[in-house]
């Protein structure tokens, strides 16, 4: 049988505020056989998502929170090296939540592995546009906001991994696209991908510029938002929904820094007069959606309807970095740390 070492990553302490470098620690471990049922896996890919922030609070959520010392969990592709179970067999392509680690021996089950399917794709994409990130966007947009034809629809966060396949979701559907990111840089790329309408928050400058912003480009109002971002973002959606408007709340990076009080948006009572649809959800949620989403992305992704930005860090080393620069504005798409 094959020995592996694995590299993991750990917290070292709980941050406060912006992560540092100095909150996580990075260990060599044995990886012993795969027992009965087991298989062992090479990672080769390993994704860090803004939700990881929420896990290194000692804080009950909807997964448990990391553990001080304990190897961190998240999405990873990797090829089976020895399996002792009979549905895998050496050479398959997983997906895993066995992340921040080179390699991991188990039953398929306790990592939620899953075979994944032979479609075309580039195995870095099944963390990515065919990967949770994708499959966010697929479920928030068209189960929870209800997209339909000819919806204005407005993304906050428009160049990351899950806005940025919004965008293109909902121009594949025949809606108008208002896209937000931050600087010049991150709009063409999100004006390159469809949107029909570009907003430089950081230009914009809050809530106030934000509204204007919208108005301009959207004079009868939003059908749908699609909420990354949360804060000034949400605020600034609430004041432009046109009635029975639908919001799919699927972050608030905005906050997840935050040390002080957070406001809530000071309009929340639109809500009621305008009878919004305000939903948030999670993934996992509407993993029965993942079928159709594998299917749609087979033909959206060679065809050249659904493109995706990728920013890469090499190796396991480059984790902790590749975290903290989600909340630096470092990616353009879907953050990767490549180990293989």
């Amino acid at each position: 049988m094959t020995a592996l070492t694995s590299t993991e990553w750990s917290l070292a302490a709980r941050p406060v505020g912006m992560p540092k470098l100095s909150d996580f620690q990075m260990k060599t471990i044995d990886i012993t056989p795969p027992g009965a049922g087991e298989i062992q896996v090479k990672n080769e890919w390993m994704s860090v998502d803004p939700y990881m922030r929420g896990r290194m609070q000692d804080r009950e959520s909807y997964v448990p929170p990391f553990q001080i010392g304990e190897t961190m969990q998240g999405g990873a592709v990797g090829r089976v090296t020895v399996s002792n179970h009979p549905d895998y067999k050496e050479g398959d392509l997983v997906s895993s939540m066995a992340g921040w680690r080179t390699a991991w021996v188990g039953k398929p089950e306790m990592a939620m592995a899953q075979k994944l399917p032979e479609v075309g794709l580039p195995e870095s994409a099944f963390l990515g546009v065919a990967g949770m990130p994708g499959l966010t966007a697929y479920a928030g947009l068209l189960r929870v906001a209800e997209l339909k034809e000819g919806d204005t629809v407005f993304v906050s966060g428009a160049a990351g991994a899950v806005g940025s396949t919004v965008v293109q979701i909902a121009k594949i559907k025949g809606c108008t696209v208002i896209g937000s990111a931050g600087g010049k840089e991150k709009c063409d790329v999100v004006k390159s991908l469809g949107a029909d309408h570009v907003i430089d928050y950081k230009a914009a400058g809050g809530f106030d510029g934000l509204v204007k912003a919208l108005r301009e480009v959207a004079p009868k109002g939003i059908d749908v938002y699609f909420d990354n971002v949360g804060g000034d973002h949400l605020t600034a959606a609430i004041e432009v929904a046109r009635p029975m408007a639908r919001f799919a709340e699927c972050g608030m990076i905005a906050q997840y820094n935050e040390t002080g009080q957070p406001t809530g948006p000071h309009n929340v009572i639109q809500i009621v007069g305008k009878q919004l649809k305000i939903q948030g959800f999670i993934v996992s949620t509407h993993a029965d959606m993942q079928p159709a989403f594998f299917q749609d992305m087979a033909k959206w992704v060679p065809s050249g309807q659904m493109k995706y930005e990728e920013t890469i860090k090499e190796g396991i080393e480059k984790a902790p970095e590749a975290f903290i620069g989600l909340f630096e504005g470092a990616n353009t798409g879907k953050m990767l740390v490549k180990l293989g």
